[in-house]
């Protein structure tokens, strides 16, 4: 059997990878989207499913006021002593996106946590306090059955390399804290910007794999090794194990910030993340995702990719394990990146709970939102702040996992002003979406418009002419995105008897890491989902009866497409 990647499509980057006797599991960040931590997990390393988020409380993670592409960074998910450990980044500030050497200070705020549990999909415990000296903590249990934590360690100083290393110290389990000295182990390479650290002890040597060139075109896996874990660490004698930044004829760039694995065979395998832009953009709306590869230790005790070339591959052969199975679990599925099968996912909103393939942004209070229980059957939205808000906003999505896709819901919405509003929306964050959404003007009535912000445009928000729509009636909203291209269409039930198309395109490739005014930090990828606002803080509320998500083909005219 052969992987196709990305095994983990749409917005799943930096991945954590564990093993744990038959079962494995990937842990990928999820920056300002609410519950904190994607835990994905397999038997086989080609079937994989969402099985949990663990930071759900607002003990372990809150995030309100949290800027965009901050909030959780890089988790690490180790198992030792009958327990997983996850580490985990909760980023408060940003500031401008610097390089080294840079004249002015850079100052940014990360706390590094530690919370564990006996089980991967319950209860995790109280958060500890690590550190706050960088990013990309990672925690190595030795064979000793001592633990050290590693990150990147960020020095904010004028003139200096805002990446100083990878630093390492103990950490006590007695104590629940750092002990001993701070020691940098490690200060990277020529390529620059060193982060993500990964430890790990093989035949006698300390491996110590990085991320280096940015998390852009220019990323790269860096591999080291010591004969003393704190070193000095000699370089791989290819420096970097693998990376796409000489290659941009690969169909999966940005490739870098990897973790390790060894199957029950023995056999080793490297989890990594990826972007797949647009042929004609160069962007990538999908995010960074996680791919997989197959390597090998060659007799020099090196690790290479089985052609030794260093690139990342869009198959690679699976190992022959048992797949085995809980019949308490949804199936597990390969997603294709390249079929060309249409795959439809529809929530109708009949359990209490929300579906696990959505998320809402920065609140540990989702009951201030939404709800399922006041109108069974159906998600209400409580208007909120605007689109867009750093706090309170009440807005439900889930990823976009494919460059071609088709989405609608139904909404029953009657605003009574200008200021509440509701509908459809693409979205990647504050600075970036295209909203479809229903409203009310003194002259006009009720009508729907779409409000896009566009971040490389001279003119940062545009609004569509209002279209006056029938009140007292449920609306259908629909989109249809291939990859750069994005249309909109509505119905009015028992009024339109065929979906009316708004007459004007739109950018897609806005939904991008790429697409940014210049400084800002953009690590996520684009969700399409359900808004609703209030500005007037009345909590005007929007019944949303079911959202439908369908992966497809292509189409070269997305508005013949039929949809019900």
């Amino acid at each position: 059997m052969t992987i196709r990647n990305p095994i983990l499509p749409g917005f799943n980057p930096d991945p954590s990878i564990v093993r744990v006797n038959d079962d494995y599991y990937i842990a990928t960040s999820t920056f300002e989207w609410f519950p904190g931590v994607q835990i994905h997990h397999s038997r086989d390393l080609v079937h994989w499913r969402l099985l949990t988020r663990p930071l759900r409380y607002a003990h372990q993670l809150n995030m309100l006021g949290n800027p965009d592409s901050c909030g959780v960074w890089a988790p690490c998910l180790t198992y030792a002593d009958g327990l997983f450990w996850l580490i985990y980044t909760d980023v408060k500030r940003y500031g401008r996106t610097t390089v080294g050497g840079a004249s002015g200070a850079s100052l940014r705020d990360f706390h590094n946590y530690l919370v564990t549990s006996p089980s991967i999909d319950g209860e995790w415990s109280d958060p500890v306090h690590l550190n706050s000296s960088g990013f990309d903590p990672s925690l190595f249990h030795d064979d000793d059955g001592r633990k050290y934590l590693l990150n990147m360690l960020w020095d904010h100083r004028p003139g200096t390399s805002r990446f100083a290393g990878i630093v390492l110290q103990e950490y006590s389990v007695k104590e629940r804290r750092l002990v001993g000295e701070r020691k940098v182990i490690f200060t990277g390479t020529a390529l620059g910007l060193t982060e993500a650290p990964h430890l790990y002890k093989r035949n006698d040597w300390y491996y110590l794999l990085t991320a280096e060139g940015g998390t852009g075109w220019g990323h790269a896996v860096t591999m080291a090794r010591s004969r003393k874990l704190t070193g000095p660490y000699e370089l791989h004698p290819d420096i970097h194990i693998l990376s796409a930044r000489h290659r941009p004829d690969v169909e999966m760039q940005r490739a870098g910030h990897a973790d390790l694995v060894e199957t029950q065979a023995g056999d080793t395998y490297m989890v990594y993340l990826c972007g797949r832009p647009l042929r004609n953009r160069g962007r990538c709306t999908l995010g960074r995702e996680t791919a997989i590869q197959k390597m090998v230790w060659s007799s020099d005790n090196w690790l290479r990719t089985l052609d030794g070339k260093g690139l990342p591959t869009v198959e690679t052969p699976a190992p022959a394990l048992p797949r085995g199975g809980d019949k308490q679990s949804p199936p597990l599925v390969q997603r294709d990146a390249g079929s060309a099968n249409q795959r439809l996912c529809r929530c109708d909103f009949d359990e209490p709970q929300l579906p696990i393939d959505f998320q809402w942004l920065r609140t540990p209070w989702p009951e201030e939102l939404f709800n399922l229980t006041d109108r069974p059957g159906f998600l209400r939205l409580h208007g909120r702040e605007t689109i867009g808000s750093l706090f309170r906003q009440s807005l439900v999505a889930r990823r976009q996992q494919s460059h071609c896709f088709s989405a609608a819901t139904v909404v029953e919405f009657e605003p009574e002003h200008f200021q509440q509003m509701a509908g459809l929306v693409c979205y990647y964050n504050s600075t970036k979406f295209h909203y479809l959404c229903i409203s009310n003007e003194e002259n006009l009535g009720k009508h729907l418009r779409v409000m896009s912000c566009v971040p490389d445009s001279t003119q940062a928000d545009a609004f569509t002419p209002p279209i006056a729509i029938a009140s007292g009636k449920p609306v259908h909203l629909r989109v249809e995105v291939d990859y750069e291209r994005l249309h909109f269409a509505y119905r009015v039930e028992g009024v339109d008897g065929k979906w009316c198309w708004l007459p004007q395109p739109f950018d897609a490739s806005i939904l991008s890491d790429e697409a940014t005014a210049p400084g800002l930090p953009n690590f996520t990828g684009s969700f399409v989902g359900i808004a609703c606002q209030d500005l007037a803080g009345t909590l005007r509320a929007a019944d949303f009866d079911f959202f439908e998500y369908t992966e497809r083909p292509y189409r070269a005219t997305p508005c013949s497409g039929s949809a019900e």
